[in-house]
Order: C-alpha cells, then structure tokens, then sequence
C-alpha cells in the first residue's frame, strides 16, 4: 500500500506559511486536493496555490476566520457544496505568545485559546458534520510538545496546545462509530517565523537538550501528517505524534 492519498479532499488551516504550507505541499504532491484557509496571509497562500498547480496539483485558498463560528459555518458549507466530501482536515492554524503566567494579561490568555484552541474546536466538529455522513475521514490536529508538558514561560500558550489534547482523546472516542479517526501531532521546536525571533542563545540551549541536536523542518512535520492522512494509518485513533527529535524524553 502507496503512502498516498489519491482523489482525496484535504483542508489544511493556516496553510498559508510555516508548517501548514509544507502540509499542504506534501498533501497536494501526493495526489490530494487541497483547500488551504488564511486570515491574513492571502499573499502567501495565492503564491502557494500557483506553486501546487504549476507542478500539476490542485489547491485553492479560502480566507476564512476559523476562530469565528459563522465563517466556519460558511467554510465548511462551501466545502461540501463544491466538493461533495471532505476526507481530511488538519487543523494547523495557530499563534504564539511567550510570556511568564504572571505577566500574561487576560487579553492574551484569550486570544491564545480562541486561535488556536476554539478554531480546532469549531472546525474539528464542522468537519465531523461532513465525515459522519460519509462514514468515513481523518481529522489531525497541530499541538505542540508545550502543549503535552508545558515550558516555562508558556503557560498560557501551553493551556491553548493542551485543549487540543482534550478534543483529540474525546472526538476520537465519539467518531470512531462513524468511520472517523481524530489523532494529534506535537512538533517540537520547528524552523519557522514562530521560532525566528528566539535570539542565538535560546536556540542554542534548546538544540542542547535535543538528542539529534537540530531543530526539525517543516516538511518533516507535513510528513507525519501525510501518514495520519493516508490508508496507512487507518488504525490509528486518539494518538499524539511527537515529531520533536526526542526533546519530550
């Protein structure tokens, strides 16, 4: 059995930059069409859309808000008029915020769980809508490694990953009747624009307590993802894929 995933519909959220655009890349390379959503990254996921086509993949980019549950509504009600069926979905879009707990404002600890808990939320059950009545689909969503044992410093960013979590082990139990897997990856430190900005001094410490001693790329991250994705995984569910080169030992 080919790690394929032929003639499927894939939406990839946030799938305009970081770990979302290598999703979706490795998505559409391996035969999917791929639905990319942004907020505000509209320039990026346009360039992405001809990068995919130009190689001879299919993709289109939605702007969608998914922390809002109208414009879910209306994503997902697009996505299964135009297509007919969803049968992936990975659920990538979030932020980051560093900040001690007692320096982390209300504010803050907000907006963290609504970008990137409450949009899993909202998207993890509009997509269970649709692959329910297919008896059949795969949802995976993006946490992180914080999110699995916290980091000084990201509590409140921590908590936001953590929800993921909790969605992922309980949808899993409640899909699973209907022919849906629901399982979670956990990157660890990821060369991204989210992990930029750490000055040289923090990027050395964390690579010191990483036993392959490097921080991963994101088309590593898209790889376990297309695995989750794929007839391969198919008796997988309720799992959190730690892709962070051993740094949670």
């Amino acid at each position: 059995m080919n790690l394929t995933v032929q003639g499927k519909v894939a939406l990839v959220t946030g799938g305009g930059r970081g770990i979302g655009k290598a999703v979706a890349r490795v998505l559409a390379q391996a035969g999917a069409y791929v639905i990319i959503t942004y907020r505000t990254s509209e320039k990026e996921a346009q360039g992405l859309v001809r990068e995919i086509t130009d190689i001879g993949g299919r993709a289109e980019a939605l702007r969608a808000d998914i922390s809002e549950e109208s414009e879910v509504a209306k994503l997902f009600e697009s996505i299964e008029s135009a297509q007919g069926k969803l049968d992936i979905a990975v659920l990538n879009a979030g932020i980051t915020k560093s900040n001690l707990l007692r320096m982390t404002s209300t504010n803050e600890f907000d907006e963290l769980i609504k970008i990137n808990a409450r949009s899993v939320f909202l998207c993890m059950r509009a997509a269970l809508g649709i692959m329910s009545k297919q008896h059949s689909g795969k949802i995976i969503s993006i946490s992180s490694i914080v999110g699995v044992r916290g980091n000084r410093g990201q509590a409140a960013y921590a908590a936001s990953k953590a929800a993921i979590l909790g969605l992922t082990f309980s949808v899993a139990k409640e899909a699973s009747s209907s022919g849906v897997t629901v399982n979670a990856i956990a990157p660890g430190f990821i060369d991204t624009d989210m992990t930029a900005s750490l000055t040289n001094e923090t990027r050395a410490a964390i690579i010191a307590q990483n036993p392959l001693g490097r921080f991963g790329t994101p088309e590593e991250v898209a790889h376990a993802v297309l695995f989750l994705a794929s007839p391969l995984s198919d008796y997988i569910n309720g799992q959190v894929l730690s892709v962070d080169g051993g740094h949670i030992l």
